[in-house]
């Protein structure tokens, strides 16, 4: 199985990228998995924020293929645990799922052509975080569900 994290725009503070590789670099042992950043949307100052929805929203799905099974992290997902994550990502490759693909929007979410694309929803928390940071929790909780999964001793239950 194949995992993509797609995001919108890059990470911009150095100690977030710093743990971001590392994570990034870990989670390769079990998985491949790249993360995809597309560009920032120009002159944002003067889009309202549902036009820069839709903007974002194009550059999000003009990235998938037909057999991309596609997550959105959203507020409104669903919640799992780590044991519950790692669960579900072993179900997905087990019903032969090629191609995985989660999204992070951006500032305002997805509009509603991405969502009437994915597959699901899935929240890291009932808290808001800020985009730079939802890619090194994001990471970090998949790298710990393949440790779940290969009965490693990183996750403590």
């Amino acid at each position: 199985m194949k995992i993509t994290l797609l995001t919108i725009g890059k990470t911009s503070k150095t100690y977030l990228q710093d743990e971001l590789a590392v994570y990034e670099k870990r989670l390769q042992r079990y998985v491949h998995y790249t993360r995809r950043d597309l560009p920032d949307v120009r002159n944002t100052k003067a889009l309202p924020a549902d036009r820069l929805k839709i903007q974002e929203g194009k550059l999000l799905l003009q990235q998938l293929s037909d057999t991309d099974e596609l997550w959105l992290f959203d507020e409104r997902g669903q919640t799992f645990s780590s044991e519950e994550l790692a669960g579900f990502l072993r179900q997905k490759a087990d019903s032969s799922v090629k191609s995985l693909v989660f999204a992070i929007g951006g500032a305002y979410g997805f509009p509603p052509e991405v969502y009437q694309r994915a597959d699901g929803l899935l929240s890291l928390s009932r808290m808001t975080f800020s985009h730079q940071m939802v890619r090194l929790i994001a990471t970090e909780q998949l790298y710990r569900a393949f440790t779940i999964i290969k009965g490693e001793a990183y996750h403590h239950a």
